[in-house]
């Protein structure tokens, strides 16, 4: 059964949006944001009918040109050209995914009536996304300031006719498929070219993908660390409640309680120790993946405003008589949110290699390198060297984009957010970060088979013995590049449930 997502003013939550992805749910405006739309747009027709001064991106030029008047005449041609101008992106192109979430909050942002656009134009955009009609972005372009201007422009092209999408598994020109539909490039009334290319919708659909996945590997950082503990013949008391609540962040908090859910019952963990105490990276679990759980949920109430919030400029306020012109589309909230997700995200990927090199060393009964035999076969030695190689690469992905600001339109926009260099890189370490995690995971069920005839709690063992379905035992020397990527594989398919 098809399920639909009316867009309107109700707040809109990372968990929601994923609910729409994972449920394929259609778009649809709702009586209330297409009235917004339609009044906003109406007032603002009625407004440039006897309007002689000029206000800034309706009938002036942009950027360092706002002082140039535009005759009524060629308002048109105006929106027209800022879009085909604009669209100067290169680089990689952005996965399909995190554009159709650009085309949902563009969308969701312009619903608000505050931004001046045709109701058609808003509708052909729900058109492209319940379609599954994806345009070709880039994700080199934007400096994350005058909202994400080059990426906006290449997602907006298609309602013009213009630019390339992908359809039916095909890049092909956008043209090629409105005619397809029976659809009529838009023609763009005033303000609309700067309201679809003024906003955050790039910056915010990288960070809104970033944290969607960052929540899951969380969740998953937690259980393969449990499963490294047991592995390593690792203790129980560094998860006591007591320790943390004399220290009561809410992150490590949860985290010690979640350790001692999922250990339940274990013969493992509870089995004397010849051991008095472990290395920081197990026994200060709670304590760095419970900080990097504090700058999740950081990051994720900044997205939530974001994610509801009017971006494009200037904004229009038809009930009071007003335009006005400020700085909405400018992305230092989620530049600095970036980075620091990022950070918190690399640190999940730097404490989970220092657990893999510890469960290879020999120590505790463990063989070296986890393998019978070893010297003849040289077992894990290897995946440890490409676990360390993406950590440092993620500590240098993690340095912060938001540091950094170029003066740009003649020095008119003179400090940018850079936001969108740190969307970019917050993918790339949170994709790193789920490889780093898949190594610990090959290391962590192979040193809890050495452990054997000993067992887990029921929790780990069912983990286990699903992972167990896709990777098996390594017995000897085998090309590990597959089993890593099984094990990517297994944790990209893993489904977990934001809400708890």
């Amino acid at each position: 059964m098809e399920r639909t997502h009316y867009i309107s003013s109700d707040i809109f939550t990372i968990e929601k949006l994923n609910q729409i992805l994972i449920e394929d749910q259609k778009l649809q405006l709702s009586e209330e944001a297409r009235a917004n739309i339609v009044n906003c747009r109406d007032y603002l027709d009625k407004k440039m009918e006897n309007q002689a001064d000029p206000i800034y991106g309706i009938n002036t030029g942009f950027g360092s040109l706002c002082n140039v008047k535009i005759d009524n005449e060629n308002l048109s041609k105006l929106q027209e050209n800022l879009m085909k101008s604009h669209a100067c992106g290169t680089g990689e192109i952005v996965p399909e995914e995190i554009v159709k979430i650009m085309l949902l909050l563009k969308v969701k942002s312009l619903s608000y009536g505050n931004s001046g656009v045709q109701l058609e134009t808003v509708e052909r955009l729900i058109d492209f996304y319940n379609n599954d009609i994806i345009p070709v972005v880039y994700d080199q372009g934007s400096l994350g300031a005058s909202g994400d201007l080059s990426p906006l422009a290449h997602l907006s092209l298609p309602l013009i006719g213009e630019g390339e999408v992908f359809y039916n598994g095909f890049r092909q020109p956008a043209s090629k498929v409105l005619e397809q539909f029976g659809w009529e490039p838009i023609t763009l009334k005033s303000k609309e070219g700067l309201a679809l290319l003024n906003g955050t919708q790039f910056m915010s659909a990288y960070g809104s993908y970033v944290l969607l996945k960052s929540k899951k590997l969380s969740y998953l950082a937690d259980v393969i660390g449990a499963i490294s503990l047991e592995g390593f013949d690792g203790r129980i008391e560094p998860f006591n409640e007591l320790i943390h609540f004399v220290r009561p962040h809410k992150g490590q908090i949860h985290t010690a309680q979640f350790f001692n859910e999922i250990l339940e019952g274990s013969e493992l963990i509870s089995r004397a120790k010849e051991h008095v105490q472990d290395p920081y990276s197990f026994r200060c679990i709670p304590q760095v993946h419970g900080a990097s759980k504090d700058a999740i949920d950081y990051v994720d109430r900044v997205f939530k405003t974001e994610i509801n919030s009017v971006t494009d400029n200037p904004n229009i306020f038809y009930k009071d008589d007003l335009i006005v012109s400020g700085g909405n589309f400018h992305g230092q909230p989620l530049a600095l949110a970036l980075d620091f997700l990022g950070i918190a995200l690399a640190e999940l990927g730097s404490i989970s290699e220092r657990r893999t090199y510890q469960l290879i060393s020999g120590l505790r009964g463990l063989p070296p390198f986890l393998v019978s035999d070893p010297g003849i076969n040289s077992g894990f030695m290897i995946p440890q060297y490409t676990a360390a190689s993406i950590v440092s690469q993620n500590k240098q992905l993690a340095t912060p984009s938001s540091v950094d600001s170029i003066v740009s339109s003649n020095g008119q926009e003179d400090h940018v957010s850079m936001g969108a260099n740190g969307a970019t890189k917050a993918l790339r370490i949170v994709n790193n970060l789920e490889r780093i995690l898949a190594i610990e995971l090959m290391n962590a069920t192979q040193a809890l088979e050495f452990r054997r005839p000993a067992k887990s709690s029921e929790f780990i063992e069912s983990f286990v013995s699903a992972y167990r379905d896709e990777v098996s035992f390594v017995d000897e020397d085998r090309i590990l590049h597959y089993d890593i990527e099984k094990s990517i594989a297994f944790l990209n398919s893993f489904q977990i449930d934001l809400e708890d």
